[in-house]
């Protein structure tokens, strides 16, 4: 769910970006020369969706998960997929081969994929415009993983009431919510904004969360009110292998206080201990042993994967 890694320098401008190859509306093109109209709805509405894909080994990590939530969210918005998912796995795998030879890496580092899709160039008007050709845009960026000091001790989050919209199942680039759920955690030096509505847990400012009481991994349902990430999938995989309960529910912000342990999913943080919420210690207070299960399923998962 997460894209803050996926930025150079906050400072970096014009020619400070990197040079490497991006993908913008069927050519190839440096990343520091791409450029999209201003009309453009994504620019000028947010009116597009997007998606973050892990890579490693050079390969794409659970791609055609991640292409089907894509086909979801563009269905939201009523714009056709423009490629295939074939095409798109082809455009992905060039760019990270491109990422690969730049960097001058003897084997292909860790990145990320970023794809974005807007409706379109047209004049501004808050309808939906048709007959316009979507906006296409791939890049692909060195991942930075979380440091193995946060693994160790796990990580503090604040919490907040979610005031973003209830259409937070689109993976959508309006993502101003996001920004201003975020900055509330980062003001503090935290990792994450655990969020709520109507007292009922939601996600995190750019994570699922999930919470362990009695071994059993809790997740908010799937619906309109959260993004269903892709590790939704891979952690009920990983808990049906482990021998751990997984169940999808209502959790009230009670019991995610009293849980035993609370986790972090997304792309960039894969599985992530909080050990602080609030200042208040979860659980004991150190990452407990739900997840160093989910943690080592998911790395023999990414070691596994097939090219």
């Amino acid at each position: 769910m997460s894209t803050s890694t996926l930025l150079h320098p906050a400072s970096a401008t014009g020619t400070d970006l990197p040079t490497t190859l991006c993908y913008l509306n069927g050519a190839y093109t440096a990343l520091r020369e791409a450029k999209i109209s201003v009309m453009d709805r994504g620019f000028i509405f947010g009116d597009g969706v997007y998606e973050v894909v892990p890579v490693y080994a050079g390969q794409p990590f659970r791609f055609f998960q991640h292409m089907a939530r894509l086909d979801r969210s563009l269905a939201e918005l009523r714009i056709s997929n423009p490629l295939t998912h074939a095409e798109w796995r082809e455009i992905a795998q060039q760019l990270v081969k491109d990422f690969t030879r730049e960097a001058g890496a003897a084997t292909p580092q860790d990145q990320l994929i970023y794809i974005q899709v807007s409706r379109g160039v047209a004049m501004r008007d808050h309808v939906m415009t048709s007959g316009v050709a979507p906006t296409i845009f791939v890049m692909t960026n060195a991942m930075r993983p979380v440091s193995a000091a946060q693994r160790a001790t796990g990580v503090a989050c604040v919490t907040a009431d979610d005031f973003r919209w209830e259409k937070a199942h689109i993976k959508s680039t309006s993502l101003l919510g996001a920004v201003f759920s975020r900055q509330i955690s980062a003001d503090v030096g935290a990792m994450e904004t655990v969020m709520f509505r109507d007292g009922y847990l939601s996600e995190a400012a750019a994570s699922n969360v999930w919470v362990v009481k009695d071994g059993c991994v809790l997740g908010t349902p799937k619906d309109h009110l959260v993004l269903e990430g892709i590790r939704y999938g891979l952690i009920e995989e990983l808990c049906r292998a482990a021998g751990l309960g997984f169940e999808l529910r209502r959790i009230s912000r009670a019991e995610v206080f009293a849980a035993d342990e609370l986790l972090l999913s997304s792309a960039t943080k894969e599985i992530l201990p909080i050990t602080l919420l609030d200042s208040l210690a979860v659980g004991n207070g150190q990452p407990g042993p739900v997840y160093a299960q989910l943690y080592a399923g998911y790395q023999r998962a990414k070691s596994e994967q097939a090219p």
